[in-house]
């Protein structure tokens, strides 16, 4: 194809295209309305931090399109793990606020009861297995994890309104039934505690090297497949 034929084939894709009504009105709507509520939920002390660190979250999900499922489907289907990359990076930043976070809340490293009970471990087991397959196959066909569809609803994609219904209904089901589960089976499963074995310094120093050597096999796998840079 000749370049007089390929820049006439973008004029006509280009009239195809009608030009898209600015949303900056809405965006300010929007904002002054969240300014509102938010100066309304100060004066009644009612969870208006909460109200301000929602709303930041939501805008950071929105514009980093930040979202489990597809760090996973991404590699596979692209070949791009950006979103993965940003996922490691994310747990080796919480993984060291985490660790200051313990410190400074027990005063003393060498109690591990303490860090077990803040950290909330849990036993791992075969339930763990069963319940990733299954939370894995619900983020397939629901297109997203929890935070991506939360997300598009906010962009107006109505049909995720089914998914946050599916989402809600599981969870009541699930906290209905997690008695029955727990005594049969996640109970009677080990509890995997790394500072049990080493100290709890060497632990955190070994996890944060282990997700930085992901982190370069996943920049090295998006280098050598990526679709999209190509």
């Amino acid at each position: 194809m000749t370049s007089k034929a390929i820049e006439e084939l973008k004029r006509r894709r280009q009239g195809e295209f009608k030009k898209k009504n600015s949303q900056i009105p809405y965006a300010v709507i929007v904002t002054a309305i969240s300014l509102i509520i938010y100066t309304i939920c100060i004066k009644l002390n009612h969870h208006s931090t909460f109200w301000m660190i929602g709303l930041l979250f939501g805008i950071t999900l929105q514009r980093s399109r930040f979202c489990f499922a597809a760090s996973f489907r991404d590699p596979i289907l692209v070949g791009s793990t950006a979103i993965l990359k940003a996922i490691l990076i994310a747990l080796i930043v919480s993984t060291i606020g985490f660790t200051i976070v313990e410190y400074a809340s027990i005063g003393d490293a060498g109690e591990l009861d303490k860090i077990r009970t803040l950290g909330q471990v849990y036993p791992v087991g075969l339930h763990t297995v069963i319940g990733a397959i299954m939370f894995g196959i619900g983020m397939v066909i629901a297109g997203g994890c929890a935070s991506g569809f939360l997300m598009r609803i906010g962009e107006g994609f109505l049909l995720q309104v089914v998914v946050l219904f599916g989402f809600l209904m599981g969870a009541l089901v699930g906290t209905w039934q997690f008695e029955f589960w727990d005594k049969i089976l996640i109970s009677k499963a080990p509890t995997v505690f790394f500072p049990d074995y080493v100290d709890f310094p060497i632990a955190t120093i070994v996890q944060v090297i282990v997700l930085v050597a992901l982190y370069y096999v996943a920049d090295w796998y998006d280098k050598k497949n990526n679709i999209m840079v190509m």
